[in-house]
């Protein structure tokens, strides 16, 4: 049983149903208006958490920092879209939940049964406030860690912010490929070849003896073999570098924008109610 001692520690804990599957964050706790009872808890749900639902209280219980409620999640997610923007909840809308959930206000114990012959009858039409059923209740926000005061001369005033963080996605993938390339190349290879001249030299006593060998004057011939370098290309296979992937994280900034809600206090003159002069809020 959540009691009114432990509304304050409900604000933004996460909701799980009786499986232990998440459900949301808690963002609103609505009041019964007779006892202060709480009774139903707004629930961000979604991706983002930007839809809104409504689960019962009755049944739930808090510990860890977690609030089990007594309803499974894909019941929270067929639940009746319930427009409360103005703080008010109409009595079919929470006739709604109770017939939604298949429960009603009779199954929150009984101290509620004593407190249900003080409330009044029914009207078919009246607005109520978040918590009612059927009478007048009221709803509390996080704000300064308190809950809402609408019966003094003070009232609380809150507003949605932005939460924004970040997720982890995948955006694609990355693989090394090798493949052959063919280019031409061109290099310098010094080369030598061997040339003929003639060269005349004039005969002297050291060599007269050989040079008058042989006939007096005859036809002859000596032959002489001419070498040369030419180029030689061989390929060989040379490892020169390795190459490996490497990730880095790379910081931007980027930016997000959502529409928020925050109350608005104005007095208003001529309202009295059943606890004095009533402000309106927005």
């Amino acid at each position: 049983m959540i009691g009114q001692d432990m509304v304050n520690q409900l604000y933004d804990c996460q909701v799980v149903d009786p499986r232990g599957e998440k459900i949301g964050s808690v963002k609103r706790i609505w009041l019964d208006g007779q006892t202060g009872d709480p009774l139903w808890a707004s629930v961000h749900t979604g991706l983002f958490g930007l839809k809104e639902s409504f689960v019962p209280l009755q049944r739930a219980e808090f510990h860890e920092d977690q609030l089990q409620v007594s309803v499974d999640k894909e019941q929270v997610k067929e639940s009746p879209r319930i427009e409360a923007t103005n703080d008010n909840m109409t009595d079919d809308e929470q006739a709604a939940l109770y017939r939604h959930y298949g429960f009603g206000p009779q199954a929150r114990g009984e101290h509620d049964q004593r407190q249900r012959s003080q409330q009044q009858p029914r009207r078919p039409g009246s607005s109520m406030q978040p918590g009612e059923y059927p009478g007048r209740g009221r709803d509390t926000r996080q704000g300064a860690g308190r809950q809402e005061n609408t019966g003094g001369d003070a009232m609380t005033r809150s507003e949605e912010r932005l939460r924004v963080g970040t997720e982890e996605v995948e955006t694609g993938k990355v693989r090394l490929v090798k493949h052959v390339v063919t280019e031409q190349q061109q290099v310098q290879v010094p080369v030598s070849h061997e040339e003929v001249r003639l060269e005349r030299e004039p005969i002297t006593d050291a060599n007269r003896a050989d040079a008058m060998r042989g006939a007096d004057i005859t036809e002859a011939e000596h032959e002489v073999t001419l070498h040369a370098e030419k180029p030689v290309v061989k390929k060989e296979t040379t490892p020169v570098e390795q190459v490996r992937l490497a990730k880095e994280t790379v910081s931007d900034t980027e930016t997000v924008s959502d529409t928020v809600r925050k109350e608005q206090v104005d007095l208003e003159e001529g309202r009295e109610g059943r606890h004095g002069r009533e402000g309106r809020r927005r």
